[in-house]
């Protein structure tokens, strides 16, 4: 089987196996609250406290994570890695369904958090086995999986913890991610598309030697700070948004409707990943990379104001569309500017950004609409977007010979 022919088989296979990881990864998040309350009888406060605690654990364990699998798999081979990571996040699901405390299910989250590598390594294995040229359209479309799974994960988790109980769900799940490793081991077949840029693809950097390439180069320098800010506004009103439903539209219906509004921007990103990945292979992914944070931070004010559901579904829309093809443009222009030795720790390193934004953005976002209410929340986050957006302008400004220099 020639490259060309494994690139595209691997990239179906690993769209399927990110389905599934991404999937399983949020069947559970339904009802994580919901389980703890399991476990005794306890306070509200309690049990909320616990549920923030037990969620942002996996989050905090990843962020010291990523950039040592992503070292590892420039090193060893990012197959290794994914089966790894697989498997060890289907122990971790599978054990929580036999958990008797909440300290127990903590313990396990952080456990889970040391495996969530999984689809970032993906990204870099689909990313360094693509032409450059095409690499935003492929990761594109190894998005759409992710973001498909994504919605599908809680709507399934819902009725099958309603039908079956929590640890029958987590059990299923848990096989869910075993078989995503199985499609891995045994369907992909791991390569490098062999490139004539002039770089040594096969010199070994050591830790400092990337991390100065990432601080001797501006523009990427900047693009994985943009990433922290990104999921820091994107995370502040994940945690409350069915609170600001609840205010907008009332009490009826409103797990629903909360999920609907969940769900719309992942809609809008599942429709325009790829479009966005194929239009930044065609005119510079930090010209479409800078478009996206602005118009992101343009949609999100109006959330500040809207007077109905409707209009607040048709925003999430707008913003899936916007703010979904930061990632793989993101991606992408790594592609583009990493060697290929380095690019999985320099992904790695993206996404342990990525995860703090994940660790801060709810807790900010708590805070905003706790102490000023839920239209400085929106505020907040617009200012964010747009500030990252001139920011990245500004380093383009002065660096012109980086853009589109890989064309």
């Amino acid at each position: 089987m020639d490259q060309e022919k494994s690139a595209k088989r691997n990239l179906m296979i690993m769209w399927f196996a990110n389905f599934f990881i991404a999937g399983s990864m949020t069947m559970v998040m339904p009802f994580l609250s919901l389980y703890i309350e399991t476990f005794g009888e306890f306070s509200d406060a309690y049990v909320q406290r616990w549920s923030g605690l037990v969620f942002g654990i996996t989050f905090f364990t990843a962020f010291l994570f990523s950039p040592i699998w992503g070292r590892f798999g420039d090193h060893y081979g990012r197959k290794k890695i994914l089966i790894i990571s697989g498997i060890g996040l289907s122990i971790s699901v599978l054990l929580m369904g036999f958990v008797t405390s909440v300290f127990q299910l903590f313990i396990l989250r952080l456990f889970m958090g040391v495996f969530t590598g999984f689809i970032s390594t993906s990204q870099a294995m689909i990313s360094t086995q693509t032409p450059r040229e095409s690499s935003g359209s492929a990761l594109g479309t190894l998005q759409t999986g992710n973001v498909s799974g994504a919605l599908m994960g809680p709507m399934f988790g819902g009725i099958l913890a309603d039908s079956i109980g929590f640890a029958l769900t987590f059990q299923l799940t848990a096989i869910t991610l075993f078989l995503a490793a199985m499609f891995v081991m045994f369907g992909v077949q791991e390569f490098k598309v062999a490139e004539d840029t002039g770089e040594d693809d096969d010199r070994s950097y050591s830790r400092k030697e990337v991390l100065q390439h990432i601080l001797k180069s501006p523009v990427l320098l900047m693009v994985m700070i943009v990433s922290m800010f990104v999921q820091i506004a994107h995370f502040s009103i994940q945690p409350i948004l069915a609170l600001f439903v609840n205010e907008i539209h009332g009490s009826a219906n409103i797990a629903f409707f909360s999920g609907i509004a969940f769900s719309a921007a992942g809609v809008g990103n599942l429709l325009m990943a790829k479009r966005w990945g194929s239009i930044a292979d065609k005119i510079g992914y930090e010209k479409v990379l800078l478009f996206l944070l602005i118009a992101s931070g343009v949609v999100y004010l109006p959330g500040a104001f809207v007077e109905n559901i409707w209009q607040l579904l048709v925003l999430r829309f707008l913003l899936g569309i916007t703010i979904g093809g930061i990632i793989p443009v993101r991606t992408a222009y790594i592609r583009q500017v990493a060697p290929v030795s380095i690019q999985g720790e320099v992904l790695g390193y993206t996404t342990s950004l990525r995860f703090l934004g994940n660790i801060i953005g709810p807790a900010l976002g708590g805070f905003l609409a706790g102490s000023f209410g839920f239209t400085s929340v929106f505020v907040t986050t617009t200012l964010l977007l747009l500030a990252s957006g001139f920011s990245l302008g500004l380093i383009l400004q002065k660096q012109p010979s980086t853009v589109k220099r890989y064309g």
